[in-house]
């Protein structure tokens, strides 16, 4: 007798629940298409913006955001939230350059850049040992220490603009990969701080995606329940990934002197919703277990256009703000709706 079963014919997915179903597996293709028609819109508007000159300068304001934004994306990963970093990065920058102008004027850039990240990192390490002891949302942590670190710098450290940077430190702010000079006499200039930038997303991918702390960070942003279960430990995560977004932030402190030659103790105030607004646009979830290396520099990259190329399309600066809420909001949408799927 022949038992053999037919199979059934394969079902049909609708077009919209199979763009979901991607959506949920590579969320950054949607930052994608936001970035293309921003493109497409301030290209067709302005042909400057296609200009060699205009994509390298893109290139150099993203380099600082996404420094701070791939350690934000590290914590929100692990279900965290850290909004200190710009008090840590201006402590460190600004300390370090003091320290190096008085005391140390002949010290290497990369001897700075070490000190920079060691000193970041150290105040990140901060974060996350108080999250973990006193058991408090990171959110209030951080805004603490927020206060807290920008306190000691402007109590203790000073407020005096440096208008006369450490001269390797000016170097490395005017060291070029590519030079181009156009026949108009625009000159294009691809900065080699993007380097660090490049340098760090690798690392953090690697971290993330290749190590044993990277499952972790995702298990215990996912469940926090479960992570436990499986013998995570807590602490340990939370130590990592507050000390890994303030070695970043640190980097990124020393990297923003560097390119705009002036030790301000006042810069990069201002600058977390910006970052938070990149992580997010990115594909990152506020409650955590998810976020990647590329979204978040898509992230990075479309808050940098509205932020800064908006203009030559003609909108004013005061709708730079409204426009990447709408995209978040639209964003949120769309996540939400492709996690429902």
């Amino acid at each position: 007798m022949n038992t053999s079963v037919t199979p059934s014919p394969p079902v049909a997915i609708p077009p919209a629940q199979a763009l979901r179903r991607r959506l949920a597996r590579q969320p950054h293709l949607f930052t994608l298409a936001l970035i293309v028609l921003v493109s497409i819109v301030i290209g067709t508007l302005n042909h400057d913006f296609l200009q060699l000159a205009m994509l390298f300068d893109i290139v150099r304001a993203c380099t600082v955001l996404g420094l701070f934004a791939l350690g934000v994306m590290i914590v929100l990963a692990a279900g965290g939230i850290d909004v200190s970093f710009a008090a840590i990065a201006a402590l460190t920058m600004y300390g370090i350059t003091k320290l190096v102008l008085t005391r140390f004027p002949d010290t290497s850039m990369p001897v700075i850049m070490v000190a920079g990240a060691a000193g970041g990192a150290v105040l990140g390490i901060l974060n996350g040992l108080l999250v973990d002891f006193l058991k408090a949302p990171s959110l209030i942590i951080t805004i603490g220490t927020q206060y807290l670190y920008r306190g000691v710098l402007l109590t203790f450290i000073g407020t005096v603009f440096f208008m006369n940077i450490p001269h390797s430190m000016d170097a490395f702010g005017k060291l070029a990969l590519w030079r181009h000079d156009t026949a108009t006499g625009v000159h294009a200039v691809l900065p080699a701080t993007v380097l660090v930038l490049a340098a760090a997303a690798l690392l953090t991918w690697w971290l993330l995606n290749r190590t044993l702390m990277g499952r972790a960070v995702y298990a215990i942003g996912g469940s926090l329940a479960i992570a436990e279960r499986l013998g995570y430990n807590l602490r340990t995560v939370h130590v990592f990934v507050f000390g890994y977004a303030g070695f970043l932030s640190g980097l990124a402190g020393i990297v923003h002197v560097s390119s705009t030659r002036l030790a301000n103790p006042f810069d990069l105030v201002g600058s977390e919703l910006d970052v938070i607004a990149a992580v997010i646009l990115g594909g990152a979830r506020i409650t955590g277990g998810s976020g990647s290396v590329v979204g978040t520099l898509l992230g990075v990259l479309l808050v940098t256009l509205i932020n800064n190329v908006l203009i030559l399309a003609g909108v004013p600066s005061t709708w730079q703000k409204v426009i990447v809420g709408i995209f978040i909001v639209i964003a949120g949408t769309v996540f939400a709706s492709k996690r429902a799927a």
